[in-house]
């Protein structure tokens, strides 16, 4: 009988994502598309839209990810120190319960770039929240008393957690965060019953640590051969390599596999790492249940930029020229978005997804080529070539990338992607640095602008085909868009702005229909729900993330955040710090 159970578990979170009157996991389903199949709020009457009620979370800083419903119960998170409340729904959100986590607050400093938290997950019964300082919980979905908990990290080192966690199986999926300290990152799997942790993945290192397999896992098709990772660092550079796992994962049952993606290496010097430093900046498709990775894909190999590789990799199945595809789509920090085949990474599609991108001009699709799925790197936006104490300028996307951690949305109804991105570039000044454990290992000065030459914002929110690598329409906005996507079957999309508006767009043409200002910035994600019959849609408000780090901790020196307060100093004229849920509906 010991096999029933991760069965059920999986079941049972199986079964609440398919029903479109619950939001039962952060990416809206295993597969990250953050489609809703409800459509009561339309394109014809979302202009009515109206404030419901609101809930004070009580914390100030930047609100990421989104409240989970689960039946009658909404649970919602905050940053730093990730206090969990769990809402009673038929009591326009009366507090059934609070978990208040006591933190050591020497963690904030060690966050790169704000106390941000991408929310809480639900399996069997329970609500798992992974904290800043890296322990992970499991709490009674009832009564909110701690079943387990078990640490993934040490702050000391600087590791650090910001993410959610996946929860598949009789497993729950932890990443970590800390590749501005030198951290060597992983992707943790923990028994969900008991907390014990079950396999562990590092993003760089011998191949056994790394659970790849040097004949059988491949790369563009071909094995990726005996210590992969090591041949690509100098000396024992791995070992402080970054490669953290900070972003979303998502899951395919048919293929019993899970993506994600690894980030940055440290340094962001990169003179001081030659080589590809695998595997960072990589796309991994692993078995869930041992962990051994099934292929795996280098998007900017010896990053320059610190193009992180970690945002969300959506499961879709589409035609590509005239054949059915499994494809697996991610829109990365370095401007490209990529369509690959998600059987075996076979990549099928990567182009420009801003038009300011200049870092690279193409990605090479030739196949019998030496530098096949390589981005053809630019000389002049290269901070490698450029060199140590050289001020290289211009370079588009910045650091923060076309776009960062918000997540994009797909709508099989019109089979385009909707995607919140960063229209910011930068110039890039790498120094000489070197490591201690827990201390900052950057290493770089940066300076942030909106992209020249083009509408004078910092964002677009636009519409993208993935099949065809072509954007099918653009909203210009005055900053970047922080916030997560959501789509639905009323033919509508929603996503929030730094300002604080949450908007309603037509899903065919972008055409505005909707916009309400709520108190702060939103970065959060957008989701949706039923109630009694009739549908909701919330989001968190609360400026922050590494676009509002100034405002959200107070910064006031323009290269601070990593170049991002100067780059977002007017913010300040247009929201202050807050922490709020908005819920909405139509009016009866």
């Amino acid at each position: 009988m010991v096999g029933v159970t991760p069965a059920m578990a999986n079941d049972e979170v199986q079964k609440l994502i398919q029903d479109p009157n619950q939001w039962a996991i952060q990416t809206g389903d295993y597969a990250n598309t953050r489609h809703s199949k409800l459509d009561q709020i339309n394109a014809s009457n979302v202009g009515k839209l109206q404030a419901a009620w609101t809930f004070s979370t009580g914390v100030l800083r930047g609100h990421e990810g989104s409240p989970l419903v689960i039946g009658d119960v909404m649970y919602v998170h905050t940053p730093f120190p990730n206090i969990v409340y769990a809402l009673d729904l038929n009591e326009e959100g009366k507090i059934l319960w609070k978990y208040e986590p006591k933190q050591d607050p020497n963690v904030i400093p060690v966050m790169c770039c704000d106390t941000v938290n991408r929310g809480v997950a639900y399996s069997d019964g329970k609500i798992f929240l992974h904290q800043a300082d890296t322990t992970l919980v499991a709490l009674d979905a009832k009564t909110g008393k701690v079943v387990w908990s078990a640490v993934n990290g040490d702050p000391k080192k600087g590791e650090t957690n910001t993410a959610t966690v996946l929860p598949v199986k009789d497993k729950i999926i932890v990443g970590i965060s800390g590749g501005e300290y030198g951290v060597r990152c992983h992707v943790t799997a923990y028994d969900a019953k008991t907390g014990k942790q079950v396999w562990r993945a590092y993003s760089t290192g011998p191949d056994n640590e790394m659970l790849v397999d040097p004949e059988k896992t491949t790369s563009l098709g071909k094995p990726i051969g005996k210590d992969s990772s090591l041949k690509t660092w100098q000396g024992d550079q791995w070992k402080t390599g970054g490669g953290c796992t900070w972003g979303w994962f998502s899951y395919d049952p048919q293929q019993n596999a899970m993506f994600y993606g690894t980030g940055n290496p440290s340094t962001w010097n990169p003179t001081q790492r030659p080589g590809d430093n695998k595997w960072s900046m990589t796309i991994f498709s692993r078995d869930i249940d041992t962990g051994m990775a099934k292929w795996a894909y280098q998007m900017t190999p010896h990053d320059e930029w610190d193009y992180d590789g970690v945002n969300e990799m959506i499961l879709v199945d589409q035609e590509f020229k005239g054949q059915p595809r499994k494809m697996l789509v991610h829109f990365d920090r370095n401007g490209f978005g990529y369509t690959l085949d998600r059987t075996n990474g076979e990549l099928l599609v990567a182009e420009k997804f801003d038009p300011a991108v200049n870092w690279a001009s193409k990605v090479d699709m030739d196949k019998n080529s030496p530098t096949y799925g390589r981005p053809m790197v630019q000389a002049q936006y290269s901070t490698a070539q450029q060199g140590e104490d050289v001020n290289t300028k211009g370079v588009c996307p910045a650091a923060l990338g076309s776009k960062d951690q918000q997540p994009a949305s797909f709508s099989p109804k019109t089979g385009l992607f909707y995607v919140p991105t960063n229209h910011v570039c930068m110039d890039y000044e790498p120094f000489k640095v070197s490591y201690t454990p827990g201390q900052p290992y950057v290493g770089a000065t940066l300076a942030m602008y909106p992209a020249p030459n083009s509408h004078g914002g910092m964002g677009n929110f636009i519409a993208w085909d993935a099949r065809e690598g072509k954007i099918a329409w653009s909203n210009k906005e005055p900053f970047s868009v922080w916030s997560g996507a959501l789509s639905t079957a009323g033919d509508i999309v929603f996503y929030g702005t730094l300002e604080g508006y949450l908007k309603a767009v037509d899903a065919k043409t972008g055409k505005e229909l909707y916009k309400f200002k709520t108190p702060s910035g939103i970065i959060g994600n957008v989701m949706t729900y039923t109630h009694k019959g009739k549908q909701y849609v919330a989001v968190l408000s609360g400026v922050g993330g590494w676009a509002g780090i100034g405002l959200a901790a107070g910064l006031t020196d323009p290269s601070a955040g990593l170049g991002a307060v100067g780059g977002y100093s007017a913010l300040s004229s247009y929201t202050a710090l807050g922490g709020q849920l908005t819920v909405f509906t139509l009016p009866n």
